[in-house]
């Protein structure tokens, strides 16, 4: 071995195993440089493009679970119903189930007795007898009998009496209320061509209600003629105002009744009857609702067409006249009028 001199002059006798630190001779500065090129060749391999094998998604996919049988999945289901270990029953316990069960009980206690407080309250401001606002009163709308399942259709022979009964029998019914023992019974006779104000009388006080007698309607009522003319070929029908409460028609003018032709010859109607007469009496107005006004039976105005043309299919539209009557509604044709057909023959 060769002596190496140091800075001290002295000597050190290196043996064959000793190697160096180079780490630990390197100036601080050349440290750095190696560790900056050290990041800049992991940042390179990086963006290296990926290899054939790393395109291979399939590898990457998460393996199939194996199918369970039918017997694993009710045994699933077993337990999930009732776990004897945990001793739960569809995940709860017994606790946790009476704590829900109590929870949504007071919820929904809570909710209904809102619910209820907040219709109580309504209640007390809407009075059973008539309505609470009621800024704009429609005028009324007209119906006429007998109709069958809603059809405005009258078509019949005169000599076929199975043709007809059904509507003789439609206006027997509709007029059993007006029998003469019945209205002087329950109702009582009022002055005519004026209204029968009541309003004086408390909200809930019963009002009396104005005779309208069956045998005013002559040879409509069916007392003289129980087949209403439909087997001399010369029909009856019957017109009503609909109900309104509290209204006045006409403004104190009663409102009247015309009949004719809409579609066909004019001459094809005939001869026309009006019982009693061709108008609503005033004395009938105004209507107080069925829970003050018990016995009210409305008025009717009863038609008769004497020269309808056989075998003719005539359309007719009677409509109601007077102050403040809307009977030219292009949208509700039952608006203050109402079309009907005939079709009859011999």
């Amino acid at each position: 071995m060769e002596p190496i001199s140091t800075a001290g002059g002295a000597e050190e006798e290196h043996h064959g195993n000793f190697s160096p630190n180079p780490s630990a001779e390197a100036p601080p500065g050349k440290h750095a440089v190696s560790e900056a090129l050290e990041e800049v060749q992991e940042e390179l391999i990086e963006h290296q493009p990926l290899e054939q094998e790393d395109l291979n998604f399939e590898k990457w996919k998460p393996k199939p679970k194996p199918k369970r049988t039918l017997h694993e999945k009710a045994g699933d289901v077993k337990t999930y119903l009732w776990n004897a270990e945990t001793r739960e029953f569809m995940g709860r316990t017994g606790h946790s189930w009476f704590l829900i069960i109590l929870f949504y009980t007071a919820l929904y206690a809570f909710l209904a007795a809102m619910f209820g407080a907040c219709m109580w309250c309504l209640m007390l401001s809407i009075s059973p007898y008539h309505p609470t606002h009621n800024d704009r009163v429609m005028p009324p709308g007209m119906t006429m009998s007998p109709q069958l399942d809603g059809h405005y259709e009258i078509a019949f022979n005169a000599s076929d009496r199975k043709s007809w009964k059904k509507y003789a029998k439609l206006m027997e019914e509709q007029l059993r209320p007006y029998n003469d023992a019945v209205q002087e019974q329950r109702n009582i006779q009022c002055p005519q061509d004026a209204y029968f104000m009541q309003d004086e009388q408390g909200e809930s006080a019963e009002r009396k209600a104005c005779q309208f007698k069956r045998s005013w309607l002559g040879e409509c009522s069916g007392l003289q003629d129980p087949h209403f003319g439909f087997s001399q070929g010369k029909p009856c029908i019957l017109l009503r105002m609909n109900r309104i409460l509290g209204y006045l028609p006409g403004h104190g003018t009663p409102v009247n009744v015309t009949c004719g032709v809409k579609k066909g010859a004019p001459e094809s109607l005939g001869e026309l009857q009006f019982f009693p007469k061709s108008i609503f009496n005033l004395m009938y107005y105004p209507y107080y609702g069925k829970l003050r006004h018990v016995n009210y039976t409305a008025p009717v105005v009863a038609v008769r067409f004497n020269g309808l043309q056989y075998d003719t299919h005539i359309v007719v539209k009677c409509k109601l006249n007077g102050k403040g009557i809307i009977n030219d509604s292009p949208t509700d044709r039952f608006l203050g009028s109402v079309s009907f057909s005939f079709d009859v023959g011999a």
